[in-house]
């Protein structure tokens, strides 16, 4: 029975449920001490003095560093990308220099015996600041100025345009023009950020155990701003309790962890507490402008992108960057002309999603949809929600007073992406991934893969994948990443790549090992390798089961007794590396969303939540579903609760999850979940990523499923996340609040 399409239970867990984890925070060195940072309670300001005299006579303090240090320690780095034309931002290093930008900058790092010495020595640092004007919303792009040099607070700007949408308005019998806003929010893992920093100065080698999705892209990063060698730099991702994005970028207070360590040669440790990295960025705009025509046939377009600085802490990749913004955006303008024709919102998706037969599709933006199963998807869930039924049960309860709403979404993922994301705009971020496979002598199979794990369940899918190829059970893989000294070059975990990435990788070693388990079997039965199969542990001559080793024989044979290969290499292993030849592959869903309003408080309860999915050939159905249901909660968070929110001065208002709301369980209906399978064409294995698909059209279901509630009041909304207050300003505007 194969073991690829079964719900096979993660490997690792009883591992992590029995506490045996190994996180940043339980890895102890000798010698190890502990930093803390001062950190900014302004803005914007410039630094007039730094006195850390009293602190480094407190008790415990090994070392303090100013930003005047790790500036001479430290090269300053830019987040910029070559392919975004235009693209500018200013230099940062590991601590302010002259100039704080936003409230939490790091100004002082503080490294002590203990992490309480370190944190009570911060009371004897004295800063003094002088406060500037800050840039706090998106028409700052000309003053103040964050960064002098730079001219302007403009960091990108770029139009992109198809078709002939001056002649498509012009002919229009109807145009609607709509404002959306989305809120700032954050990825909130069960473990914070973190790192332990162990340089030894005799061979200036440098080991980095971090929490983090991309340790090659770190290893690369670390290597270029403190000017070591990149074979001297050694990062390690342990296990890793979860990422959703935030845990791929360079922060400055890492980097200031490192520099200490530099300082001291001795190991050091800075880990959490939970950090606010809002989700935003020139890529996330470019995402949104080139996802905006969604699924469907749009031949006109002219979108313009924007992008500006402002005076709050640095952004962050989130879990489906743009998709979200993109599909709300898309998904409520098709409820919109729905209700303006007197449509069903079904019947307007059905009459403009791509068809089947106009596949591969290159929409106006440039995209080329390589494969999907847009109009299937949506009468899928049309079908297993039962629809038409729905639409009874809420024209019943209408009648009763209740206020409930069905909103649709349908949309498209972009996953699985090459070279084309980020190695040609010259980040280290590599757009291929490797993998090596290795057959023990007991048999068993040791894979090295370059893909992390953040808890997603990369290593029971790529053990599954494995056992299939070479005819041995899951369990008899042990699967192992995330060590730059050790394991295959490859991107990490980002995209919706890893399975696409980093699972082909792994089929084709597994296929090119397979090759050489029959070249060797081959000689030892003296039988054709064609006439040779894998399966329960054996090799044997097809039709003559009889006739056969098992892989414990054969691998023994090889690594102790080569003499019997009669010239043959004695080699049991085999590594590959895979990139996708097209820019990326394209997943694709539709969600259905039934809430209740309540116009009182203005709260919203979801009844309802159904999703049909189709992220191509499906490894564990299992792993898909807990990668959709949390990215629906998520998405779900980011639709009614979760902001990163400032006040006038720049301030946040949400510095502990007391004031930063995320879903509990109790905000989670029963989830609904649906599949499709459409392969990936330029994918080795067929697959599509999973990670991101319920992220993207959670908050456009929600969304329109309140529009439809709000409807027959004359009320709408435009502005996420859907907060009560807003539900009820709206009910107001509307003359029925």
């Amino acid at each position: 029975m194969p073991h690829v399409g079964a719900p096979l239970k993660r490997l690792d867990d009883p591992r992590l449920l029995t506490g045996r984890g190994r996180y940043v925070d339980d890895i102890t060195l000798p010698r190890m001490v502990h930093v803390a940072f001062v950190r900014s309670p302004h803005a914007h300001a410039t630094v007039e003095c730094v006195d850390v005299d009293a602190a480094r006579r407190s008790p415990g303090v090994v070392a303090i560093l100013t930003g005047a240090d790790t500036a001479r320690l430290c090269k300053p780095y830019r987040g910029i990308l070559q392919h975004y034309r235009g693209m500018k931002t200013g230099a940062m290093l590991p601590l302010a220099v002259e100039r704080v930008r936003c409230v939490g900058e790091p100004v002082v790092g503080i490294a002590a015996e203990t992490a309480a010495a370190a944190h009570d020595a911060m009371a004897g640092v004295s800063v003094t600041y002088a406060p500037l004007p800050a840039a706090l919303t998106p028409d700052s792009a000309t003053a103040p100025l964050i960064h002098p040099e730079l001219g302007d607070n403009l960091i990108y700007e770029t139009r992109l345009s198809g078709g002939d949408p001056d002649a498509a308005f012009a002919a229009a019998p109807s145009v609607f023009k709509r404002r959306f806003t989305t809120g700032r929010h954050t990825g909130v893992p069960m473990e914070p950020r973190g790192l332990v920093a162990d340089f030894e100065p005799a061979t200036r080698a440098l080991t980095v155990w971090i929490s983090t999705q991309v340790p090659h892209m770190m290893q690369a990063v670390l290597a270029g701003l403190f000017g070591l060698p990149e074979h001297r730099v050694r990062v390690i991702a342990p296990d890793v309790g979860g990422s959703f994005g935030i845990k791929i970028h360079v922060y400055q207070d890492d980097l200031a962890a490192v520099a200490l360590a530099i300082v001291l040669g001795r190991p050091v440790k800075s880990v959490g507490p939970y950090s606010a990295y809002p989700r935003s960025s020139v890529v996330e705009g470019g995402q949104v402008l080139r996802l905006l025509p969604g699924p469907y046939r749009v031949r006109h377009y002219d979108g313009s992108l924007r992008v500006v600085a402002q005076n709050k802490v640095i952004t962050s990749q989130y879990r489906a960057v743009g998709h979200p913004v993109a599909t709300a955006v898309t998904e409520s303008m098709l409820d919109l002309i729905a209700r303006d024709l007197h449509l069903d919102p079904a019947e307007v998706r059905r009459r403009n999603l791509i068809r089947p037969q106009e596949l591969p599709y290159t929409s106006a933006t440039g995209n080329v949809y390589d494969s999907g199963s847009y109009h299937a998807a949506l009468e899928r869930l049309l079908e297993a929600a039962k629809y038409d039924d729905l639409r009874r049960q809420q024209a019943a309860a209408r009648a009763q007073g209740r206020h409930v709403g069905i909103g649709l979404s349908c949309f498209i993922e972009l996953t699985g992406p090459g070279a084309q994301f980020y190695g040609v705009g010259g980040a280290p971020i590599s757009g291929q991934d490797g993998a090596t496979l290795r057959l023990e002598p007991s048999g068993a199979v040791t894979a090295l893969v370059g893909v992390t794990d953040q808890g997603q369940g990369t290593p029971t899918a790529f053990a599954q994948i494995i056992a299939d190829e070479l005819g041995i059970a899951p369990e008899a893989v042990a699967v192992r990443s995330g060590d730059t000294a050790l394991m295959p070059y490859g991107g990490g975990t980002w995209a919706s790549r890893g399975t696409p990435i980093g699972g082909s990788a792994t089929l084709l070693a597994a296929r090119a090992l397979g090759e050489k388990i029959r070249r060797a079997a081959a000689t030892l039965l003296e039988a054709h390798p064609d006439d040779l199969r894998l399966a329960n542990g054996r090799v044997s001559v097809s039709g003559a089961p009889d006739r056969g080793l098992t892989l414990a024989d054969l691998a023994r044979t090889v690594h102790f007794r080569s003499t019997e290969l009669k010239g043959l290499e004695p080699s049991l292993d085999a590594t590959v590396h895979f990139t996708n030849a097209q820019p990326w592959t394209f997943t694709n869903g539709a969600h259905l969303a039934v809430v209740e309003i309540d116009v009182d408080s203005g709260r919203v309860r979801i009844l309802r939540y159904v999703a049909v999915d189709d992220c191509g050939r499906i490894v564990n159905p299992a792993l898909v579903e807990g990668q959709i249901a949390g990215g629906i909660a998520q998405g779900l968070g980011g639709a009614l609760m979760e902001h990163c929110a400032y006040d006038d001065a720049g301030q946040p208002l949400c510095g502990t999850l007391m004031d930063y709301a995320v879903p509990t369980a109790a905000d989670v209906p029963p989830l609904e979940l649906h599949h499709l399978e459409t392969p990936a064409p330029s994918i080795a294995g067929g697959y599509k990523g999973a990670g991101e698909a319920g992220t993207t059209g959670a908050p456009a279901a929600i969304l329109n499923a309140v529009n439809d509630a709000l409807a027959p009041l004359g009320a709408a909304i435009t502005d996420q996340p859907i907060t009560p207050e807003r539900v009820v300003n709206a009910l107001r505007e509307s003359g029925r609040g």
